[in-house]
């Protein structure tokens, strides 16, 4: 047929119509896919050590210096923050910014050394602040939301700091609280996460930031304190000005996560942020670079 009648080409114009609106509501209903930038000289390897009580993960970032990516023979740092979830915000913003000092600054990292940074150790207890997940969940907390207590502990109502595998008992104390130690020792999926990382990797050293006492606290347990605990307690709180304390005595702690790393000859300090209201940047950064001042080649 020469012709083509005129219903069949309205049809086919429908047709092509419809098709089209379906092509672009798929479009529209898949954003695109974007990777999070990162710096291939510094950052090495990422890694999810476990998931919350609710589901949440908790990442590990790894760092080696000059694009080394063999760790045989190399010291291992562990930073933590956020054991205490949204109740010390700053001690995970503090965790994300040293990352991203990292990231622009891969030549800060002696050559003798691996860093592990995990960021936020209890992210449940981050969203019962904020209300957010990952990375942006604390860069705008409110005034209002910093006071929360309720952010302090993980879904279960467990103080995380409470749960290792130092003189844990069932209940311990928090400032004049009474607070859930948890069923037994690392019976929280989150603290169990740490355990098998630490366990899995043996660092040289691990450093916790939280927030607000002022100070930096060597770690101990049953046996006393490490004198490498002590060394580099002294190094970061030189560098710092926030002063060394070698015992917490305000009140009586177990299961902390310290004196656990203690109990199995793994240095360990607490740094103690002077506010919940900022990083403390400078500070902590001094803090830091005395560290691997300490652990330097030129050192060892």
């Amino acid at each position: 047929m020469r012709f083509i009648s005129k219903k069949l080409v309205v049809a086919i114009i429908v047709i092509a119509a419809l098709g089209g609106v379906i092509i672009f509501a798929s479009l529209r209903s898949k954003p695109p896919q974007t990777k999070p930038v990162e710096n291939p000289k510094s950052l090495v390897s990422y890694k999810v050590i476990g998931t919350s009580v609710e589901g949440r993960k908790i990442e590990s970032y790894t760092y080696l210096p000059s694009q080394q990516t063999n760790t045989n023979g190399k010291k291992l740092l562990v930073f933590v923050g956020g054991i205490h979830g949204g109740y010390e915000w700053n001690s995970v913003l503090l965790a994300y910014q040293f990352m991203d000092y990292l990231d622009k600054n891969p030549n800060l990292i002696p050559d003798n050394l691996t860093v592990t940074v995990i960021p936020s150790a209890n992210p449940d207890g981050v969203y019962a602040v904020t209300g957010k997940n990952g990375r942006f969940a604390v860069t705008d907390v409110s005034t209002s939301s910093k006071i929360l207590a309720s952010g302090r502990f993980n879904a279960n109502d467990v103080d995380l700091n409470r749960n290792f595998d130092c003189k844990w008992k069932p209940k311990s104390m928090w400032q004049s609280k009474t607070v859930s130690a948890g069923k037994e020792a690392f019976s929280e999926p989150e603290t169990l996460a740490i355990k098998n990382f630490v366990l899995e990797n043996n660092p040289d050293a691990v450093i916790f930031w939280h927030s607000q006492s002022n100070a930096v606290y060597a770690s101990e347990c049953k046996a006393g304190i490490l004198p490498e605990t002590l060394d580099i307690m002294n190094a970061y709180s030189r560098a710092s000005g926030y002063p060394a304390v070698k015992s917490f005595n305000a009140y009586a702690i177990t299961g902390d996560a310290e004196g656990w790393l203690a109990s199995i000859n793994i240095p360990a300090i607490t740094v103690e942020l002077k506010t919940r209201d900022t990083i403390e940047w400078e500070r902590n950064l001094a803090g830091v670079k005395a560290l691997f001042g300490y652990y330097s080649p030129k050192n060892n």
